[in-house]
């Protein structure tokens, strides 16, 4: 999900995204969809005897998997909770289908010091998500990445976009499979309390959207919860905010650390967040107390409780939270509109999860092919919480109306996307708890006025992960 690690200056390692207006066209994309019904269709989590299904009824599998019997697999990434109870409905399938058996570790937020120590101890898992395009250049080049194999291969070309499957590519070689995306520009609220503070209109500009929180905050409800003690939150507030002011170009070049964080083009970025930050009044808990936010929390505290927060800031996997923590239903008690436009447009800033094969073996293969099919990406989507890159899969099979609109933008924009920012940088810089981007931007949460300090912090810790990197 983490959404949530690289940069360099080898052409093999810049974002595979394509034209300077792509966040212009699919931020236009994604307002016109999100405005479209937002009413909950729900979704059959029946069991479907084995087989991917959709809303109305079983399917045969599109393709064939080996059997596997009395093979063990381990399969290693970030998510917890609710997506990791999602996901793993998707390995009771695989065991299903193959006979063998399955096994879920969650790595951690140091996705890739977790899998690196297993690695390098001999005992990696046999199928890993990386949740950074950094990683997975990283990972390639220490050459940790095993063949994922022809019908993978096939999979890929039959069912996602060439964008999609450059994300996965090192030097012309395809080592992973994005078969989760995330779409990261999205605001999600409590309708009740926009209804009991008078708001009946979703905000579309920063200014608007800083009003509303203000006024969430004067009729009694914590206006914004933020999930500040996981960085990660952070970097996406930060790189949504940059896209849309400062440009696709500077996000491109900041992503490759080819122009400073000490550029003026930073410092009005982070001035706009402190509009929203420096406020303890807009923040659910103030300052400190989304410090000690946990992303789950930030979402349930949005939709449970006497005195909920009217709004949350997260990717389309807020509806993953939403349906296992809370009693809110999506399009109804909890809707969504666009990251605010700060310059022209809304941005959007997209992610995924790169699945990869860290052992050579015929269950790795086998798994990854069938992850990178339609069979998979339906029984994933039929979860909730979930999108996927994959535009061959019946978009039916999504729980609801909220997140296949999402999916459906997502598709038509082709590769016409900007991908994380703090995804594609080193993972020293952009993806690892405690220090560099995160921890940079959590100490400028703490203090938002010191927007100097905060960029040169960013700068020296940029400048050292990008020469090591």
């Amino acid at each position: 999900m983490r959404s949530t690690l690289r940069t360099r200056k080898s052409p093999r390692t810049t974002p595979r995204t394509t034209g300077a207006r792509a966040a212009k066209a699919v931020a236009v994309l994604a307002a016109g969809v999100l405005t479209l019904s937002l009413t909950a269709c729900g979704g059959d989590d029946g069991d479907d005897g084995g087989q991917a299904s959709d809303n109305r009824g079983t399917k045969a599998p599109t393709v064939q998997l080996p059997k596997l019997d009395g093979q063990k697999l381990e399969v290693a990434a970030v998510w917890t909770g609710a997506e990791q109870e999602n996901f793993t409905k998707v390995l009771d399938e695989f065991e299903k289908r193959t006979g063998a058996t399955v096994s879920f570790v969650p790595t951690g937020n140091n996705t890739s010091t977790f899998l690196g120590t297993k690695i390098q101890g001999g005992q990696p898992p046999d199928v890993a998500f990386l949740p950074q395009v950094g990683v997975v250049h990283q990972f390639a080049e220490k050459g940790w990445l095993k063949p994922i194999g022809a019908e993978t291969e096939e999979q890929l070309k039959k069912n996602f976009s060439q964008g999609w499957q450059d994300l996965g590519a090192v030097d012309g070689k395809q080592v992973g499979a994005y078969v989760k995306a995330a779409n990261k520009s999205l605001v999600w609220y409590n309708t009740a309390a926009f209804e009991a503070a008078g708001i009946t209109e979703e905000p579309k500009s920063w200014d608007e959207f800083v009003q509303t929180a203000q006024t969430l905050s004067d009729a009694g409800s914590p206006a914004v919860s933020v999930g500040g003690a996981d960085g990660w939150t952070l970097t996406d507030w930060f790189e949504n905010v940059y896209l849309s002011q400062a440009g696709p170009e500077k996000y491109d070049q900041l992503a490759k650390h080819e122009i400073k964080w000490t550029d003026p083009s930073v410092k009005d970025a982070l001035t706009t967040l402190g509009e929203l930050w420096g406020k303890d009044e807009l923040l659910a808990g103030g300052r400190k107390g989304a410090l000690g936010t946990e992303f789950p929390k930030s979402v349930t505290q949005t939709f449970n409780g006497d005195t909920p927060a009217g709004m949350v800031f997260e990717g389309d996997f807020v509806t993953a939270n939403i349906n296992a923590d809370t009693d809110a239903k999506v399009g109804t008690d909890a809707k969504v509109f666009p990251f605010p436009a700060v310059g022209a447009d809304s941005p959007v800033v997209s992610a995924g999860d790169a699945a990869v094969a860290l052992k050579d073996s015929e269950g790795a293969k086998a798994l990854l092919t069938f992850l990178a099919s339609t069979d998979g990406a339906e029984l994933w989507a039929a979860q909730g919480g979930f999108i996927s890159p994959n535009k061959e899969m019946d978009m039916g099979a999504y729980k609801d109306d909220v997140t296949r609109d999402i999916a459906e933008a997502l598709l038509a924009a082709g590769d016409d996307f900007r991908f994380d920012l703090s995804d594609q940088a080193p993972a020293a810089f952009g993806g690892t708890q405690g220090v560099g981007m995160w921890k940079d931007l959590q100490d400028f949460l703490r203090d938002p006025q010191d927007v100097a300090g905060a960029q040169q912090q960013l700068e020296a810790d940029a400048a050292k992960a990008y020469k090591n990197g």
